[in-house]
């Protein structure tokens, strides 16, 4: 059985996506992007929502194993650390980061996790 989560953002009509998907145990975050007008805002911003979608799915931060970072921007992935480093806590997940240009030059994150369930 397949489960798709809707967090009601705009975009997810427009380009045909849900925000998160749950299958077999697992749960696909699609890349998120915050609002704000500094990096970690939109990276609290961005956390904000897919915690809501983990919780709708019946998963958490801790239930997350692979974390994508997407920064236009690299040299502003440090000032997220304290951010990533508290949502995560004692339950890390593999990560990479990778500069790219995001959807928007506004964006200055986006962030997609996987998650299996407990």
């Amino acid at each position: 059985m397949i489960r798709r989560i809707h967090s009601g953002g705009p975009f997810e009509e427009k380009i045909g996506y849900c925000r998160a998907v749950v299958v077999d145990g697992w749960v696909h975050v699609s890349g998120t992007v915050g609002q704000g007008d500094t990096v970690t805002a939109q990276c609290h911003s961005a956390l904000d929502v897919i915690g809501k979608a983990l919780k709708e799915a019946g998963a958490g931060f801790s239930d997350v194993v692979r974390v994508h970072y997407y920064l236009p921007d690299a040299s502003e992935f440090e000032a997220c650390w304290p951010v990533l480093s508290e949502t995560f806590g004692a339950h890390p997940p593999a990560a990479t980061m990778i500069e790219t240009a995001l959807i928007d030059p506004k964006f200055r994150i986006e962030i997609e996790v996987t998650a299996k369930l407990p």
